[in-house]
């Protein structure tokens, strides 16, 4: 993934974060860092696929915005994964590993329950990423499942831009809190395969992220 991009990316963050906190109407602005799990898959019928373990971690800040609702805007950076089925031989089949890297970019609303204790987030996220890498340069050949030519290696330049939905559940204490977040991928993010000259050529999957992480609040 190219810096350039991080970069731009990680200016955005700093200029809005500085906006929502001159905006803050009752003077309550917390600066978050995150850590957490991450559970990834594309939904797909064009492949066979297993959802996978990865990681993500970043900076976020969370301003009073009006009534019991805040606004959130963070940067993250992950790591995921995800497994593609296929062949060497009819004998020799399994699952490939995948690995996704990027950086993205959210904008939440947040309805608070409970304020400083339970809210519930929504609201966009902006992701950008590098290839679909092969984990193993050993499966570059494998045939993927349900094709006769497209191998392992044909499918790692995916779409680098994509937009998710973000909704999830956050609780604990002011200054720690454990979230739970579902993102769902309202883009093509295997467009990009289209334009490669493959044996197919009207390839279509969402990503699907389940994230599992703690947030620490200053």
């Amino acid at each position: 993934m190219s810096l350039k991009i991080i970069f731009f990316v990680t200016i955005l963050f700093l200029f809005t974060q500085e906006s929502i906190s001159q905006r803050n109407f009752d003077g309550s602005n917390f600066l978050g860092i995150t850590g957490g799990y991450t559970m990834f898959d594309i939904m797909t019928s064009d492949f066979n696929t297993k959802q996978a373990g990865g990681f993500i971690g970043g900076f976020s800040t969370r301003g009073a915005f009006r009534n019991d609702f805040d606004l959130i805007f963070g940067l993250n950076y992950f790591s995921n994964n995800v497994e593609i089925f296929g062949a060497a031989s009819s004998s020799e089949t399994q699952y490939i590993d995948y690995n996704l890297q990027g950086v993205q970019l959210y904008f939440l609303g947040s309805y608070n329950i409970i304020k400083n204790y339970l809210s519930v987030e929504f609201g966009p996220v902006l992701n950008v990423s590098g290839k679909l890498k092969l984990k193993s340069e050993t499966f570059e050949d494998y045939i993927l499942d349900g094709y006769t030519s497209l191998k392992a290696k044909d499918i790692q330049e995916v779409s680098p831009v994509n937009f998710h939905l973000h909704g999830g559940i956050t609780g604990g204490v002011k200054n720690f809190r454990l979230s739970a977040q579902y993102q769902y991928g309202v883009t093509n993010m295997l467009g990009k395969l289209n334009k490669n000259d493959l044996e197919y050529d009207n390839f279509k999957g969402n990503s699907s992220l389940i994230v599992l992480a703690g947030i620490f609040y200053f």
